[in-house]
């Protein structure tokens, strides 16, 4: 039930995605156009066909009635059972001079015919035949595509026209014509021609006499000018599937290739930039996509960049301290019997010592420290009572006899912060230990917690005093760079590594906020920490 469930969320999550994405609405409409072009003109034609066999059908009826009416009143003889005349029907069928396209023939009533419009017409249907050749290759791949399509569209449109004359045959027409209705049906004429036929009793008062029957052979012309009118909307179809097709490639396949192209370029070395600004200048998700990845190389660039100064100044920091201890063993080769030589010599090489382990130690925080702080998950933390949990760690701390006090300025609203309590942690304990290491003894640390409005933004403001030496105007901004230390002489250097503040930066600057620090008037340094609250 769960799979079910996320499986479910996954495919509308997908949907909404679709709907939302500019791309895919106009690759769906342009895929629809040529489509949608189709089924309107195979509807227009569907309505045109339909409207000319019905009005092929009332003007057949309406011509019938008339016909019988000259041939009930003028071709009938005969009381009180009257009958029809052969020779005056003959001459009214032969009077009605009727086009080429519609064939009249009256009938008796026990189905003989006695007068056709084709054997009594003294016209002579003549027409030039075509020149014996074979069709060519676009005239039988025209036919296909229109018996294709007329099947095609005819499974979509209802055939309105097919089911107003409905097919039978003409012995079951002839039936209901000499019961004295009007009969219509569309069937296929003795020369295989498709026809539409009406059939109308002839009638002397009440009594049924005749049947008088038309056919129209027109409907494979009309069904062939259907197909041909068919054949512009499908050349429509098929110009705006090439257009949009091109368009698409121009607008999306050829500035995606041309994404790819530069980024191998920067994969391979041979360029630091992406350098599209027709592409990132863009609106849409390509333009989007082309600035997260100018972005993305940007920031990789600059964290090589880092690396590389990074490991420049670990190997001079390291540096420092390795050459201290060979400077004093190679002196102490010299000075061995010197007892009092040997011992400030064994004082310089564990303080070295010392201060090597504390760089190595905080070198490796500093370098495991982006990784861990991108895999800790983010949580909501009531910052007043997890700033006062951190203060109250320091109360065991005896030596330095440096006091470290909290006060909350939020009145106990719940300031709410999001993020990782373990580097937020870090940034406390850090400024902390910081402002003790340049306190006197017995001085005071005060971690004071603010609500301050940035904006429309609710910040949570966490500022650290010390009563110290302050900090020189032009070193506010450098004292947060790697391996920087400025301290008063004669204070124990192997104690700090310069990493502390830089860490405090990085941490905040991914939690979305800013440090600061200042010189305060009534002396000593003070360090201001805003983070976005809710």
């Amino acid at each position: 039930m769960v799979d079910v469930s996320r499986s479910s969320s996954k495919l509308r999550r997908r949907a909404a995605g679709m709907v939302g994405s500019r791309i895919a609405r106009l690759i769906l409409a342009s895929n629809m156009a040529g489509l949608a072009i189709l089924i309107a003109g195979a509807m227009v034609l569907n309505e045109m066909r339909a409207g000319l066999v019905v009005s092929k059908k009332q003007d057949l009826v309406g011509q019938a009635q008339i016909f019988t009416n000259l041939l009930g009143d003028g071709a009938t003889i005969g009381q009180p059972e009257p009958a029809l005349e052969i020779d005056l029907a003959r001459d009214t069928i032969r009077s009605l001079d009727l086009p080429i396209t519609v064939r009249a023939r009256v009938s008796l009533r026990d189905g003989e015919v006695i007068a056709d419009s084709v054997f009594l017409s003294d016209r002579v249907d003549v027409s030039a035949l075509p020149p014996l050749r074979e069709p060519s290759t676009v005239q039988r791949w025209l036919a296909g595509l229109s018996g294709t399509t007329e099947g095609l569209f005819s499974s979509l449109v209802p055939n309105r026209g097919g089911d107003a004359v409905r097919t039978q045959t003409f012995e079951e027409e002839f039936a209901t014509a000499l019961i004295g209705g009007e009969a219509a049906s569309q069937r296929f004429s003795d020369r295989g021609q498709r026809v539409i036929s009406v059939s109308v009793p002839i009638q002397r008062v009440s009594a049924v006499v005749g049947v008088l029957t038309l056919e129209a052979s027109d409907v494979e012309e009309i069904v062939r000018a259907e197909r041909t009118a068919l054949i512009p909307f499908v050349g429509v179809a098929m110009l705006v599937a090439l257009v949009t097709s091109a368009l698409l490639t121009l607008g999306i396949a050829r500035p995606l290739r041309r994404l790819a192209v530069a980024a191998d370029r920067v994969r391979t070395g041979r360029s630091e930039r992406l350098d599209l600004p027709q592409i990132t200048k863009r609106k849409d998700e390509i333009g989007q996509l082309a600035q997260s990845v100018d972005a993305m190389t940007d920031t990789l660039l600059d964290r090589i960049t880092a690396n590389e100064q990074f490991a420049a100044d670990v190997a001079h920091e390291l540096k420092n301290p390795l050459t201290s201890i060979r400077s004093a063993v190679e002196t102490a080769e010299m000075v061995k019997d010197d007892p009092v030589a040997m011992e400030k010599l064994r004082k310089v090489i564990a303080k070295d010592v010392q201060r090597l382990d504390r760089l190595i130690t905080d070198i490796s925080n500093a370098s495991r420290l982006e990784a861990e702080i991108t895999r800790s998950p983010k949580a909501m933390l009531d910052i007043a009572r997890f700033a006062s949990g951190i203060v109250q760690t320091y109360e065991s701390h005896e030596t330095p006899n440096v006091r470290v006090v909290f006060s909350d300025q939020t009145m106990g609203g719940g300031l709410l912060v999001r993020g990782r309590d373990g580097p937020l942690g870090q940034v406390i304990r850090n400024l902390i230990d910081n402002a003790r290491s340049f306190s006197a003894e017995g001085g005071e640390v005060r971690v004071t917690l603010h609500q301050v409005a940035i904006g429309a933004q609710t910040t949570a403001r966490l500022i650290v005093d010390d009563d110290g030496p302050g900090i020189p105007e032009d070193k506010l901004a450098k004292i947060f760079e790697r391996f920087y230390t400025d301290r008063p002489k004669g204070a124990d250097f192997g104690n700090n590594s310069g990493l502390g503040l830089s860490i405090v930066k990085q941490i905040i600057d991914t939690h979305l906020g800013t440090v600061e620090a200042q010189t305060r008037p009534e002396g000593g340094a003070r360090f201001i920490v805003d983070l976005p609250a809710e």
